[in-house]
């Protein structure tokens, strides 16, 4: 198979395929097919990112979430972010994510800068 840019989603079709033909036969990467096989694979991805992109959620939906899966509550982030008024104004939109604040909750949560900066 000859390899170019994806311009149609028949190409795309066609080159998915090719490519789980080689998974299922489980070609080396370390052979000369191998190589085509991983550049296939990112000619597959650009065009995935580009017509398959997956927004970014709501930073204040991943802030939730995230307090959630670790057990916290508004009252934990008193101290960190500012007083428990101003964690709650924050947690239901009505004041915004401060670059300093973001930079706090990706320190602090582990959330990424650019869902923060979304």
């Amino acid at each position: 198979m000859e390899l170019t840019v994806i311009k149609t989603e028949a190409e795309y079709d066609q080159l998915l395929e090719w490519v789980d033909e080689l998974l299922d036969q489980k070609t080396s990467l370390d052979s000369p097919l191998g190589k085509k096989l991983e550049l296939a694979l990112l000619i597959l991805r650009n065009y995935e990112d580009t017509h398959f992109a997956i927004p970014l959620p709501d930073p204040i939906e991943a802030i939730r979430l995230k307090m959630k899966e670790l057990g916290l509550k508004n009252q934990d982030l008193v101290g960190k972010i500012g007083s428990k008024g101003y964690v709650s104004s924050i947690l239901n939109k009505r004041k915004p994510l401060t670059l300093e604040i973001a930079k706090i909750l990706h320190r602090e949560l582990k959330i990424p800068a650019e869902i923060l900066l979304s």
